[in-house]
């Protein structure tokens, strides 16, 4: 079977091909640059629990040695604080890091993984499918032809794979600005990002009243003045002249010695791609969404969509493929990054000024602040992980079905699980494999050791019941999960997102839910009906 063709060597395109050798799939990554990066530290990204956690599996580097774990973040308008969030040591928070070190990082793991590939100095001039394959051909010192079973486009804004295929980009051009500097300073904040609203210093040039401060390593900080709409020319002298006033704004009135490290304007655009499929031919990243305003992350969901599509494209890849599955991506993905760019379009004139909705729905400045907040902590309907909530898998008819905390299809929590060797191990390291995870929820046993309760009680008949499934699964136990009463049973997703909770082990349900977790039917029909019973048989359940 041909390697999958990735084309883009930035941090989705590489994220993909370390989450297929996970899986044992082979990629080969066509990166059109001589494979180094230039160190840019005013290009950064935050990431949140789950790509963090993601980026962490497929590095095994402790990505918080390499950014900063925000201690807090604070809200100000004029002078005035507006809102305080502290987080705790074992709180999940957000990670601020320099898109160089991600890349950096995600490199080094793909020269170590036999699995991957890296082509550099290859750039994309055509694609040419076929009903077993893609053909794709690159040119310069090393131009080629490349023979794959998929190809995957996660080739940036300007995408070439996303021209070639004729696929609409349609959306909005400068949705916001913001000019951006890196420098290393001390601030008041330690550890704290910033979002401060109506600065009472006096605006100097072509600069709107927010900016924002988020810590990096070594004393390095990134601030982000929003820009007002149009194409004034920011220039280096009034960048300079911002950065002396803000800080010394923020000092009482004396700029604190810092070294400017670098600069930039960062002009965020909101598009999606028509289509995020076309037969072998898939786009991810930044060659299928832009977004960005208000302080959502692209990034973040480009991570998503590598992780979405790599548990997806491994069965196909190894057992040939399945349409519904691979077809799920563009269903659930498209989905979950049009609502968060539907949010921002609605909350922008209320929140930037310019009419219409603020003239429907009044926002309060706190309101405001709150909204602003969500996108950069990655909580409500701006910045929340999506939930597959309309994705084509979803399982139909569980008579057993219950409600717990998290809801169906959204990311699940990163609770303490008692793994099939006895080791006890957060929920997430066990995603990536491509497994299902079957969790059982039973009180008490984190106090005895596994050998007494593995053959006790339910165990025997849920460990029958994952053992009959249509697809691999890894059970799993837990003293608890949010809202999920004793001797429940979770399944999740290889990429952790929750696809039902049941009241004790039913393996009809269990077995309806995963089959079609992996594109089998919906509604249960005969082949689902016969699978049923004999995951029934299988558990002794008549």
């Amino acid at each position: 079977m041909d390697p999958v063709i990735i084309v883009g060597a930035g941090p989705v395109g590489l994220t993909l091909a370390l989450a297929l050798a996970r899986q044992e799939v082979p990629s080969v990554v066509l990166d059109e640059g001589p494979g180094k990066e230039e160190a840019r530290p005013a290009r950064t990204a935050v990431l949140f629990e789950d790509t963090a956690a993601l980026l962490a599996r497929l590095t095994g580097a402790d990505l918080a040695a390499h950014g900063v774990r925000w201690t807090g973040w604070r809200s100000l308008r004029r002078k005035q604080v507006v809102s305080e969030i502290a987080f705790a040591e074992d709180e999940p928070a957000p990670l601020h890091i320099a898109q160089h070190v991600i890349t950096g990082l995600l490199r080094a793991a793909a020269a170590g993984e036999p699995l991957v590939e890296i082509a550099t100095d290859s750039r994309l001039d055509s694609i040419e499918q076929e009903p077993s394959g893609v053909t794709a051909h690159t040119r310069g010192p090393k131009g080629t032809w490349w023979r794959g079973s998929y190809l995957v486009g996660c080739d940036g804004t300007r995408s070439t794979v996303r021209k070639l295929q004729d696929i609409r980009f349609p959306g909005r051009t400068a949705v916001e600005r913001h000019a951006v500097a890196a420098l290393r300073t001390e601030l008041p904040w330690e550890g704290e990002a910033l979002l401060h609203r109506s600065p009472p210093w006096r605006s100097s040039g072509p600069f709107a009243g927010e900016v924002t401060a988020r810590p990096l390593p070594d004393g390095v900080w990134r601030l982000d003045w929003l820009l007002p709409p149009g194409k004034d020319l920011v220039t280096p002298e009034l960048l300079v002249t911002r950065v002396r006033e803000t800080l010394a704004g923020w000092t009482d009135g004396s700029t604190p010695p810092y070294d400017l490290l670098d600069t930039g304007v960062h002009t965020v655009h909101h598009r999606l791609a028509r289509r995020w499929r076309d037969g072998r031919v898939f786009l991810a990243g930044d060659a299928a969404h832009l977004l960005g305003a208000l302080g959502t992350q692209g990034l973040d969901e480009g991570l998503r969509d590598a992780d979405n599509l790599s548990w997806k494209l491994a069965p196909a890849w190894h057992h040939g493929p399945h349409e519904r599955l691979l077809d799920s991506y563009q269903a659930e993905r498209r989905a979950a990054v049009a609502a968060r760019l539907r949010a921002a379009d609605q909350a922008l004139p209320a929140l930037r000024g310019g009419g219409g909705l603020r003239h429907l729905v009044p926002v309060k400045a706190r309101n405001q602040d709150a909204l602003l907040a969500d996108g950069h902590l990655g909580r409500g309907t701006l910045g929340a992980p999506g939930a597959y909530t309309g994705s084509p898998l979803t399982p139909r008819h569980l008579e057993g079905e219950i409600s717990v905390d998290t809801p169906r299809g959204a990311p699940v929590a990163d609770v303490r699980v008692t793994a099939e060797d006895g080791s006890l191990v957060r929920l997430r390291d066990r995603l990536g494999h491509g497994a299902l995870l079957v969790v059982l929820v039973a009180p008490g046993t984190g106090v005895w050791d596994r050998k007494h309760w593995v053959s006790a009680g339910v165990m025997p008949r849920l460990a029958a019941a994952v053992t009959a499934l249509p697809h691999p699964a890894e059970l799993l136990v837990a003293e608890n999960y949010p809202g999920a009463p004793a001797h429940s049973v979770l399944l999740v997703r290889p990429d952790g997102h929750l696809v039902t909770a049941l009241s004790g082990v039913r393996p009809a349900d269990l077995y309806t839910a995963a089959e079609a977790t992996v594109g089998g039917p919906v509604e249960e029909g005969a082949e689902g009906a016969e699978g049923a019973e004999g995951a029934q048989a299988q558990a002794g359940v008549r």
